[in-house]
This record gives C-alpha cells, sequence and structure tokens, in this order.
C-alpha cells in the first residue's frame, strides 16, 4: 500500500483575518479525519513574509495537529532552519516529540529565498555555517546533557521521547546538503528525484564512517485532488492549482531542484504537465505511484471542496488499497 499523505501550507490569497481562521480550523478537522481513516501523514512547511497567507509556524500548526490526531505522523518538510534559533527550536521539537509520542518528523532545509533570510536579518552567505549549527545544536541538546553553545555552558530539557532523538532528517538538492547529511549521520532527504545525489551522500556515508538512510520523492511525485468530474473540477478550481504553481516558480532559481517545479502559465498547460492532479477515485487508484499527496486546500481552494475531495480519497480510495 502507497505511503498517504494530506498536505497543508494553509494558502489563501486575499484572505482576511476571519476566513483564514476558518480554514485553518477546517485543516485541523481535516487532519482528525485523515487519522482516523488511516492516512500516514500529514505534511506541512514554512515560508515567510508571502502575500498569498503562506503558512510561517509549522511547528505551532504541527502542534495543533497532533493534539487533534492519534496516530497520523507529522512531517514538517522543511523547516528552515536557519532562521531559527538552535536552543529554542530543540526545546519546542523536544516538547511536541513528548505530547505526540514520537510523530513529529523534522526536514532540515535551507530555504531558497534570501527575502525571507532578510526579513529576519539573517545573512543569505552564512546560511550554510548557520545550519550545521543548528543540526550540531539539535543533536547535542536533546541528549540532556551540558554542552558549550557559542561559547558558554547551557542544557536543553525536558529530554524527548523518542532515543536517539526525535525523527530529523536533513533536506535539500545539493551536494553540499548530501556531505552535511552523511557527516552528522542523519538521514538525507532530496527535495526532488535525484538518483546521483542518492549515490553521492551513500559515498559520503561510506568516507566519514557514518549511518544514514534515503527518504527521496518517486520519479512522480504529483499533487492530487479527487473528484468525480475532473473536468468540471479544472474549469472551476484550477486556478487554484495554477496560483500555487505559479508562485512556486517565481520562487525558485534555474538551481533549485524540486518536486514541485512547473513551467505552465494556463491552467490547460498546467492540466497536461502533470504536475498537480484532478483524478477520479478510480484513476486515483490507478495511478500505480508509492505516495499518494492529497492537497485539500491547495491554492485556496473553497473548504467545502476540499473536504468533497478527501472524503472521496478516504471513502473511496483508501479502502481499495488496503485489499
Amino acid at each position: 500500500m502507497p505511503v498517504t499523505v494530506v498536505r497543508f501550507n494553509l494558502v489563501a490569497p486575499g484572505a482576511g483575518p476571519a476566513e483564514l481562521g476558518a480554514r485553518y480550523r477546517a485543516a485541523l478537522e481535516m487532519a482528525a479525519y485523515a487519522d482516523t481513516h488511516g492516512v500516514t501523514t500529514v505534511q506541512t512547511e514554512e515560508h515567510h513574509g508571502a502575500v498569498n497567507n503562506w503558512l510561517p509556524s509549522p511547528f505551532t500548526f504541527a502542534g495543533a495537529v497532533l493534539g487533534a490526531t492519534r496516530r497520523i505522523s507529522v512531517t514538517v518538510s522543511a523547516a528552515i532552519g536557519p532562521l531559527h534559533d538552535p536552543l529554542r527550536l530543540a526545546e519546542d521539537i523536544a516538547v511536541l516529540d513528548l505530547v505526540s509520542g514520537g510523530r513529529l518528523v523534522t526536514v532540515a532545509g535551507l530555504g531558497y529565498r534570501p527575502e525571507e533570510y532578510a526579513q529576519f536579518g539573517v545573512a543569505w552567505a552564512r546560511r550554510g555555517r548557520l545550519q550545521d549549527e543548528v543540526l550540531e545544536t539539535l543533536l547535542k541538546a536533546w541528549t540532556g546533557e551540558e554542552f558549550t553553545y557559542r561559547g558558554r555552558t547551557v542544557r536543553v530539557t525536558p529530554r524527548p521521547f523518542t532515543e536517539p532523538h526525535p525523527p530529523l532528517l536533513v533536506g535539500g538538492s545539493s551536494r553540499a546538503a548530501a556531505r552535511r547529511a552523511a557527516r552528522l549521520g542523519l538521514p538525507f532527504f532530496p527535495s526532488a528525484h535525484l538518483p546521483g545525489l542518492e549515490a553521492y551522500y551513500k559515498e559520503r556515508l561510506a568516507e566519514y564512517g557514518t549511518e544514514g538512510w534515503t527518504l527521496m520523492p518517486g520519479a512522480e511525485t504529483p499533487l492530487l485532488h479527487v473528484a468525480e468530474d475532473p473536468d468540471e473540477a479544472w474549469a472551476r478550481y484550477g486556478e487554484h492549482f495554477l496560483h500555487e504553481a505559479r508562485t512556486y516558480a517565481a520562487w525558485q532559481s534555474d538551481g533549485v531542484r524540486s518536486a514541485v517545479r512547473s513551467t505552465a502559465g494556463t491552467v490547460g498547460e498546467l492540466r497536461a504537465e502533470g504536475v498537480y492532479r484532478i483524478v477520479t477515485p478510480d484513476e486515483c487508484v490507478a495511478q500505480g505511484l508509492d505516495s499518494l499527496v492529497l492537497h485539500p486546500l491547495v491554492g485556496g481552494m473553497p473548504v467545502e471542496e476540499g473536504w468533497r475531495g478527501l472524503r472521496l480519497f478516504c471513502e473511496g480510495v483508501l479502502p481499495r488499497l488496503r485489499t
């Protein structure tokens, strides 16, 4: 059975506080519903200063999801490591790990938007060194022992639930990211299907004498919405998918490799491209993918349509995948 994921970034162009509040609450209700129907993972992410209200606080949202669910894992993919205070991040993740019994998974990335670094007064040129410090600090902090941090002796408590530490992966699409993961003995999460980079990571593991593994997106990793009539759904809701696709395209430079990368300029082009797919329940079952990623609130999708798609997936697709 494939891994099943419900993704939330809470994008809602032009939405005011009342609408945003309703969407956040709907996302929590959707996560609880997905949990009771056996969905594997809720995935969320981090971006700052986006005019379309992209979620900036993934750990706060993850905590709310973990509190509303009992079995489902929550993956933050990715947290922008250099934008976080390492000690506070260690504390926050430890508490969430305790609350959830180990259901939080953190993918630490560098991000790809210099303006986000500027917003927090963090030097873009120092991002690699800062990421090293963040990851090294997390691993030391979660031991519960004293250690030296920026010239002073510190201790982080409480210790997390998970041994030896909460699930932590290094994300990225560069050799530097693969080297960082291998040096620290952490799993590597390439941001796209990059077999060559996976091989490079394994070579570095051997070089450093560390152990690790790769969690890599498949060659096809479309974002899905389930509808009885895909033609009608594309006509009515295609602009929401296009909004997200064009936002990503505007953010990603030529050097960024991502599983979610579109060059479409129209809804028709986006549909033909296949990065985003609206499928019937039968078509969803027949996808034949290792993972199925639902995106029920994509690009400001109306909440009621998001619910329709999620229910079709949980009640019309999941039971058939288990047979």
